[in-house]
């Protein structure tokens, strides 16, 4: 699908397999691409299914995230199940865990660090948890909860690169500044 739709990716089409998202800043622009995508896969004789279509949303889920136009923020639901999480019992289930937080990583600054004496519990050595692996996985409930909306790129405005190192982690952030001070870029 990705190179079927290719001149449109990017400008106001997201797809992932056979999922296509089309987003824009206005409804006039929006029946405009719908109109561009329809004819694109027309041509390639590519059908849509009504029953699996929604139009013109203000907001929608798309791989675990929620879209609109303040920006891309993690899906309620599945931060309810990170805040809701019980305490890892073993190294299975701290994977588990990480694996899932993991996803929303890029919501929560400086999730590397926050997560450094859990990924650490899992190095070889005997699992025992202890309170600065309670802290950290609080920490991180926390943080998911609180997460920042990421905002939509304006390709019109200048980008700013925050980057950080200590000795357990390295990070950066792609921000823009879009009126409110500088906000991470989805």
């Amino acid at each position: 699908m990705n190179h079927i739709l290719r001149p449109l990716l990017d400008e106001c089409v997201l797809v992932y397999l056979d999922d296509i998202l089309i987003y824009t800043r206005d409804m006039k622009q929006h029946v405009e691409q719908l109109r561009r995508v329809f004819d694109i896969l027309r041509w390639e004789c590519f059908y849509i299914k009504l029953s699996k279509s929604e139009f013109t949303l203000k907001k929608v889920q798309f791989l675990g995230h929620m879209v609109s136009a303040q920006g891309v923020h993690g899906d309620p639901k599945k931060i309810e199940v990170v805040r809701t999480w019980k305490t890892p019992e073993n190294v299975k289930e701290l994977q588990q865990f990480l694996g899932f937080a993991n996803n929303y990583n890029r919501f929560v600054p400086q999730y590397a660090q926050i997560a450094a004496p859990l990924t650490n519990l899992m190095k070889n050595m005997p699992y025992q948890w202890e309170s600065k692996h309670q802290e950290a996985m609080e920490q991180l409930k926390q943080a998911h909860t609180s997460a920042p909306v990421l905002i939509l790129p304006d390709p019109e405005r200048d980008y700013n690169i925050e980057a950080d190192a200590n000795d357990q982690a390295v990070g950066a952030v792609l921000m823009q500044d879009q009126g409110n001070g500088l906000q991470p870029i989805a």
